[in-house]
């Protein structure tokens, strides 16, 4: 989701650590109640009940106050490709848990970030430091460590949440290019109701009806999704971006307390060190951006 610039005169940083933190549970919680049903039913059909839900809620939130005028684009294009890169790193991630742990599999999504610092400058003109370039690095060098060769991650699997990184680096990337044109509002909404579209027209394919239970699981599932988006937009308008950053690893910790209260797994010593370097070169990264835009 795209994140606002914080509102002026507004500075609340415990508001905003709180926000951000609650934020990253849900995400985590989202993403464990979707490797539990994507055991059960066909990836595709998980995904599209995310996102039927979380537009169905956008929906009701968004268009009585603004109307179908929320999706009008000056970008259409762009936004289409956007949705797209958001897609295809929810079905790759999701198809990943099917086979990597939660921890880990959140872990290498977390490049995304180290991908953008690096692709910023050839895509969007952007500066990027030698700092940065080694962050990049070393966050690499986080995954061969969770990944590493005789390890039972080293595998074809692993390649799904680095294809997912890819995708979200894409989306994030585009993101900041529309944010000159269209509002959030906008481009959030045109993403949740084009991909929504899109896995309706494929989800009669692999349709697999639900119990009851189930049912309410997938309508949990986007309801955690919405809410998650919601409560990282508000902490990001309270409080300075630079100062919530690092808070947003708080995720890959919460993932790995539900998958092993979960799914009864616990990373191991290597894959715990691939984590931490991960982490560390994200928060690297952004305190290279954060003095290089000072």
């Amino acid at each position: 989701m795209t994140l606002p610039t914080p509102l002026s005169g507004v500075n609340h940083p415990l508001k905003g650590i709180l926000l951000i933190v609650i934020a990253t549970a849900l995400f985590s919680s989202h993403d464990a109640l979707s490797k539990y049903l994507s055991g059960i039913y066909p990836v595709v059909m998980v995904v599209w009940a995310r996102y039927l839900v979380h537009t169905v809620l956008m929906a009701g939130i968004f268009l009585p106050q603004s109307g179908l005028g929320v999706l009008r684009s000056t970008r259409p294009l762009l936004q289409v490709l956007r949705a797209i890169c958001l897609l295809g790193s929810g079905l790759f991630f999701t198809y990943g848990l099917l086979f990597i742990p939660l921890a880990e599999n959140t872990a290498v999504n977390f490049i995304a970030p180290l991908l953008v610092a690096a692709l910023s400058g050839p895509l969007l003109g952007e500066k990027v430091s030698k700092g940065q370039w080694a962050a990049v690095g070393c966050g690499f060098i986080g995954v061969v460590v969770i990944i590493h060769p005789g390890g039972s991650l080293f595998t074809p699997a692993v390649l799904l949440p680095m294809s997912a990184a890819l995708c979200f680096c894409f989306y994030q990337i585009l993101t900041r290019k529309l944010s000159a044109y269209d509002s959030p509002t906008t481009s959030n909404f045109f993403a949740g109701l084009f991909n929504a579209l899109v896995m309706s027209a494929l989800v009669p394919f692999f349709w697999q009806t639900p119990t009851f239970i189930n049912a309410l699981e997938m309508l949990a599932l986007g309801t955690l999704g919405m809410t998650a988006h919601l409560l990282l937009t508000q902490s990001f308008r309270v409080a300075a971006p630079a100062l919530l950053a690092p808070f947003s690893y708080c995720q890959i910790v919460f993932s790995g307390i539900l998958g092993w209260f979960l799914f009864g797994h616990m990373p191991d010593l290597s894959a715990r060190i691939g984590i931490a370097i991960i982490c560390l070169s994200g928060l690297a990264a952004a305190w290279q951006q954060r003095r290089a835009r000072a």
